[in-house]
């Protein structure tokens, strides 16, 4: 399998990280950071950098292809050049995939039209703006389009996909490799488990970083 993982400024680490780490875990398996330039990008906090060891224009094809999320992904709703891509890719691609936010970017290179799919959950509504059904799951698969939930749902998907490539016994062998056992000390891992004073702080966190993300695209 080879993999292209899309990386960009401020995306949010674990959305590609955590994927990363179950795919190349797969003996065979090639996963490839991929940006619209080669070089170094820093993560949504500053703290943490990535490279992009190959540029848009030096992967042409790949069996499956995975967009992360974070509030550098913003730009990349109009920037034609990573959408153009994205649909070149897709074309041919065997898997189509996303992280948290990363589902939008799909949806603005017109990937998600007609199908179901799921995306962070202060943002689920939004998927309907390109033509999606929103569903709140973990991870959404329509086809060869698979869309992961907030951040950590990227790993669970990871999983699915090794299970769907390799087979089941080779996830498990990966997942025991890695030791990915959840057992959170705390139980408000989505807004139907967590207290309602908790859902709102977070829904206004959402709500100023989507304001945000308006804002900057009407200036660009």
């Amino acid at each position: 399998m080879q993999i292209a993982i899309l990386i960009f400024e401020k995306l949010t680490a674990l959305d590609a990280i955590g994927p990363y780490e179950v795919l190349r875990s797969v003996p065979g398996w090639e996963v490839k950071f991929v940006g619209p330039e080669k070089g170094h990008v820093r993560t949504d906090c500053g703290a943490l950098g990535l490279s992009a060891d190959y540029s848009l224009d030096e992967v042409s094809a790949v069996d499956m292809v995975l967009v992360p999320g974070g509030k550098g992904n913003r730009p990349l709703l109009e920037d034609e050049t990573v959408l153009s891509w994205l649909r070149e890719i897709d074309a041919q691609s065997k898997w189509t995939t996303s992280v948290c936010t990363g589902a939008l970017v799909l949806g603005a290179a017109g990937l998600l039209e007609g199908k179901r799919a799921t995306t962070y959950w202060p943002f689920l509504e939004q998927l309907r703006e390109y033509g999606a059904e929103p569903v709140g799951s973990r991870f959404v698969e329509d086809g060869k389009t698979i869309t992961a939930a907030g951040v950590s749902a990227g790993i669970d998907m990871a999983f699915h996909l090794v299970g769907q490539e390799a087979g089941p016994e080779v996830a498990q062998a990966v997942q025991l490799g890695i030791e990915y056992d959840p057992q959170p000390p705390f139980d408000s891992g989505s807004p139907d488990k967590a207290a309602g004073p908790i859902v709102e702080l977070i829904e206004s966190v959402a709500g100023a970083s989507s304001e945000e993300w308006l804002g900057a695209n009407e200036r660009a």
